[in-house]
């Protein structure tokens, strides 16, 4: 019996590895936004596959995988990040490799600057953006954040207008 049970187990762990391996990159873009110092990427990371494998029993393939890993990515990064308010940030002393001049990337720089314009909306813009980028249909965005699809909409078009206005300001 405890055979039959190793295989199953073993079967479970391999459909769920080849499924982090599909979505790794979503994973690891929605890290990306909400990384901070204190909330370094590869921690944030690692908290979302632990949650995912902890949810992974009870996912019962009611919505699309990629849905679901969005869902417990973007919490997972948001509880984080409040669990994470207090501690005292960190400062490192080193220089950034984004400082260095060598190799000047007009559009690496300009993702840089979208994505920081970004980090400055509040957390609930800031997931519906991502899931925007990611190119999610309005009706995937509302299951994921559980708004209505014409509340989607309605903050998709803020957000916009309020990335405009910062990039007018900056």
């Amino acid at each position: 019996m405890s055979k039959h049970i190793t295989e199953a187990t073993r079967s479970v762990e391999q459909e769920f590895l080849a499924i982090i391996r599909e979505y790794e990159r979503i994973i690891y873009k929605v890290c990306y936004l909400y990384a901070r110092p204190n909330a370094p990427l590869n921690d944030l990371y690692q908290d979302v596959v632990l949650n995912l494998w902890k949810a992974y029993p009870k996912f019962r393939k009611e919505c699309k995988v990629s849905t679901w890993i969005y869902r417990i990515a973007l919490n997972t990064c948001i509880s984080f990040l409040r669990k994470d308010k207090h501690a005292p940030e960190i400062v490192t002393l080193t220089p950034e490799m984004n400082e260095r001049k060598e190799g000047y990337d007009p559009v690496h720089e300009m993702l840089k600057r979208l994505y920081s314009m970004i980090n400055q909306l509040g957390q609930l813009d800031k997931s519906i953006i991502l899931l925007y980028l990611e190119e999610k249909s309005y009706e995937e965005i509302a299951e994921i954040t559980g708004l209505s699809v014409t509340n989607v909409a309605t903050k998709l078009n803020r957000i916009k207008n309020k990335l405009r206005k910062m990039k007018k300001e900056g």
